[in-house]
C-alpha cells in the first residue's frame, strides 16, 4: 500500500456508504410525512416466520386475525392491550381470514389444500371445513345477505351461507381471482383477475360474470377497494407500479397514479377522502380525492421491506400494516392512528 492509498477494507466500506447514500437520497427526494397517519404501536410476532398475508377485525374483542401463510397460523391480536394473545396452528398457507358474527367464528382459506376452516372464536377449535378444489385464497364477508365469497382454484368465486355454513353456488370465473369487492348498492361484485389484466363483474342477481374490463394502463392488478358512494373503484397494480381510479357504472379508468412497487392492500377511506397502498418496496403510499375525477400523490410513509399487507379499521380510524420476519428481525405489526383532518 503506498502512501496516501486507502485501505481495501475501507474502500470497501466507503463504496457501500456511498451506494448506501445514493439510495437513500433517492428515497428521500421523494419521501413526505404524511400528517394524517401517527404510528401508535408497534407489536412484535417473534413467533412468526415466512410470508404474511391476509389480516381481519373482529370488532366484538377489537381483535385483528392475521392469516400467516408461511407460519401456517393465524395469529390472534388484541388490538386493546397492543399484544399478541394467540397462535391458531395446524392450516394449510393460510392466505384469507375473516371473522363472521353470527356464528361468532373465524373462517382461514388455506392455499394449499383449498380447505375453508371455520373456527370458533372463543376456544379456537375448527368446528367445520368446506373443501373448494385447490388455492382457496381471498374472503369476503356480506353482513346484509349473510353471504360469504371465497375466491379459489383457477377461477372460481365459491359463496357460502353464514349462518348455516352451507356452500350455496360456485361462480365461473376466467382465471385465478385475486382481490375482489361487494358493491352492496349496485349488487355487484368487482374482481381483480391479474394474468388476464382484466377485471370481471359478477351480477349477483343472477351469480354470473356480466362484464369484463381490460385494464390498458397497467397490469397485475393484485390490490383493490371501493367507493361505492362515487361509483370508483381504485385499483393497485405492479406492473408498472400504479393506482387505477375506475368508474363503476362503465368501467372506464378516470385516473392513473405512479405509486410504489409491490403492492398487495389498498383502502379508500370515506372520512379522509384518502387512499391508502401498502407496498412491499417499503412504503405506505397516500393519495387525495378532490372529488370524484381527481386525485392526487401527497406523501408516503416508510414502512418496512415486504410489509406489503394491510388492514384498514374505520371503526377504530385505525391503519395496521404486517411487516414480516427478515434477517435480522422478527416480524411485527405497525399500527398507525388516523387522525381527523382539520375543519
Amino acid at each position: 500500500m503506498t502512501d496516501g492509498e486507502i485501505p481495501k477494507p475501507m474502500k470497501s466500506t466507503a463504496v457501500a456508504l456511498l451506494f448506501f447514500y445514493i439510495l437513500a437520497g433517492c428515497n428521500l427526494q421523494a419521501f413526505s410525512q404524511v400528517n394524517t397517519l401517527q404510528l401508535d404501536a408497534t407489536i412484535p410476532l417473534p413467533n412468526v416466520l415466512g410470508r404474511i398475508d391476509h389480516m381481519a377485525f373482529d370488532s366484538r374483542r377489537q381483535y385483528v386475525y392475521i392469516a400467516c401463510l408461511g407460519n401456517n397460523s393465524v395469529e390472534v391480536i388484541d388490538l386493546k392491550n397492543n399484544k399478541a394473545v394467540r397462535s391458531v396452528k395446524g392450516l394449510k398457507e393460510p392466505q384469507g381470514v375473516v371473522y363472521l358474527p353470527e356464528t361468532n367464528t373465524i373462517l382461514a382459506t388455506n392455499g394449499y389444500n383449498g380447505e375453508c376452516d371455520f373456527i370458533y372464536a372463543d376456544s379456537y377449535t375448527k368446528i367445520k371445513t368446506i373443501k373448494l378444489t385447490d388455492d382457496a385464497d381471498n374472503v369476503r364477508y356480506d353482513s346484509i345477505g349473510k353471504k360469504i365469497y371465497v375466491g379459489f382454484g383457477t377461477g372460481g368465486m365459491a359463496v357460502i351461507d353464514a349462518v348455516t355454513l352451507m356452500p350455496l353456488t360456485e361462480i365461473k370465473l376466467s382465471g385465478h381471482p385475486e382481490t375482489f369487492q361487494i358493491d352492496k348498492r349496485a349488487h355487484k361484485i368487482y374482481v381483480n383477475i391479474p394474468f388476464q389484466k382484466q377485471i370481471e363483474v359478477i351480477d349477483l342477481g343472477i351469480n354470473i360474470v356480466s362484464g369484463i374490463w381490460k385494464l390498458k394502463e397497467a397490469a397485475s392488478n393484485f390490490a383493490m377497494s371501493l367507493d361505492e358512494t362515487n361509483h370508483r373503484l381504485f385499483i393497485g397494480c405492479r406492473l408498472p407500479a400504479k393506482l387505477l381510479v375506475l368508474d363503476t357504472e362503465t368501467g372506464k379508468t378516470i385516473s392513473s397514479l405512479d405509486s410504489d412497487s409491490d403492492v398487495d392492500d389498498v383502502y379508500y377511506d370515506r372520512r379522509t377522502k384518502q387512499v391508502y397502498m401498502s407496498c412491499g418496496s417499503g412504503f405506505l403510499d397516500v393519495f387525495q380525492q378532490t372529488d370524484a375525477n381527481t386525485y392526487k400523490a401527497i406523501g408516503k410513509i416508510a414502512t418496512h421491506s415486504g410489509a406489503r399487507t394491510s388492514l384498514f379499521i374505520p371503526e377504530m380510524n385505525k391503519l395496521v400494516i404486517a411487516s414480516p420476519a427478515g434477517f435480522s428481525a422478527h416480524a411485527f405489526l405497525l399500527i398507525y392512528n388516523i387522525i381527523p383532518l382539520p375543519n
